[in-house]
């Protein structure tokens, strides 16, 4: 019987019917790390000095636009399957400035939906920072910062991007868009800088159920750990069960994928899902029912036959742009995930 009304609720919701008077409307909410997304041009605050025309991968301007134009492709099918306007909300990693985002804005196969740029320079030594990319017809920043991650003893790493709007002009969104730091030296060695960074988003969801405990938050990133590690679970509090989620605790949409073996990037062999969206009861029907707005239906790992390499060591990992520093061509060592929420509409 539940499996019966659970394909009767999937057909209505891609029949655009509910109940015979409602239709359901979805938005796409995404991440995606772009994997060193820089321009060709010298920046002496950064260590740029590899993605330059006599640098290490010899960058430049063709290798850069062949880039751009595969993110964009990426980007345009985000979500389609779902929702003709694929991502309406896209959060990113790995990218020097504001400069590439706006080259990546302007490409042919995205440039109709006029993404908005969300961008602060962040204190990252290799000058990679996180962002947003908006579709101003569907979302509307009201507010904006970057929220510093103190780690003592060692290099400054990325800030997380808080940003609150206005979803279709029908709910308040908090986003926080994370990149944190890598396991460099080592999974164990490294935790406690995830750790840190986890308790620092943490904080800002404090402050933020502090005000509405039903508030709607989307938080994420490349995670650098699976969702069953401590940062992600202890420090941030999100589980994968739905069923039994405590006041407070965010649910992780990728858990159930994680369990399943299904992976964001491919490292010797292993799959890792870094790349999570973690969102709050707010956002969830089983724990706010009486709210009308947007709620949580699916989520997805992004995994298009053409984001994989077909061919030679790396055959079946996700077809980036270099390997060491041959160029490849490719998109990213990330695939994009994305999730989609949908509300009743008359």
């Amino acid at each position: 019987m539940k499996k019966f009304w659970f394909w009767t609720l999937v057909f209505l919701l891609f029949s655009g019917t509910f109940y015979g008077q409602e239709r359901i409307k979805q938005m796409c909410i995404g991440f995606y790390n772009l994997e060193n997304l820089f321009d060709t041009i010298n920046d002496p605050d950064k260590w740029d000095e590899e993605f330059l025309p006599d640098g290490a991968k010899h960058w430049n301007s063709e290798k850069y636009h062949i880039k751009l134009q595969h993110l964009a492709h990426v980007i345009h099918l985000m979500g389609t399957d779902d929702v003709k306007t694929g991502p309406v909300v896209l959060g990113v990693a790995e990218v020097e400035n504001r400069r590439v985002l706006e080259d990546l804005v302007r490409q042919e196969e995205i440039a109709d939906r006029h993404y908005g740029i969300i961008h602060f320079e962040g204190p990252d030594g290799r000058g990679i920072d996180v962002a947003m990319l908006y579709n101003p017809r569907y979302f509307r920043p009201i507010n904006a910062r970057p929220v510093h991650v103190e780690l003592p003893n060692h290099h400054p790493t990325r800030d997380i991007l808080y940003v609150c709007g206005i979803l279709d002009n029908t709910d308040t969104l908090h986003v926080l868009i994370n990149h944190w730091p890598s396991r460099r030296g080592g999974q164990k060695r490294s935790e406690p800088l995830r750790d840190t960074a986890a308790a620092v988003a943490r904080h800002v969801i404090d402050s933020v159920f502090a005000i509405n405990p039903m508030a709607k938050i989307v938080v994420m990133g490349d995670l650098n750990d699976d969702p069953v590690d401590d940062c992600v679970v202890k420090y941030l509090r999100a589980s994968g069960n739905i069923n039994r989620l405590q006041p407070g605790e965010l649910y992780n949409t990728m858990y159930k994928k994680y369990k399943k073996g299904i992976g964001s990037l491919a490292y010797g062999d292993t799959w890792n899902l870094f790349d999570q969206i973690i969102i709050s009861q707010g956002l969830l029907d089983k724990y706010n029912r009486s709210d009308q707005g947007y709620k949580y239906f699916k989520s997805v790992v992004y995994r298009a036959p053409f984001l994989f390499q077909k061919t030679g060591r790396f055959a079946g990992y996700p077809f980036r742009t270099f390997a060491g520093d041959e160029f490849l061509g490719g998109y990213s060592d990330h695939l994009p995930t994305y999730i989609i929420l949908y509300k009743k509409v008359k």
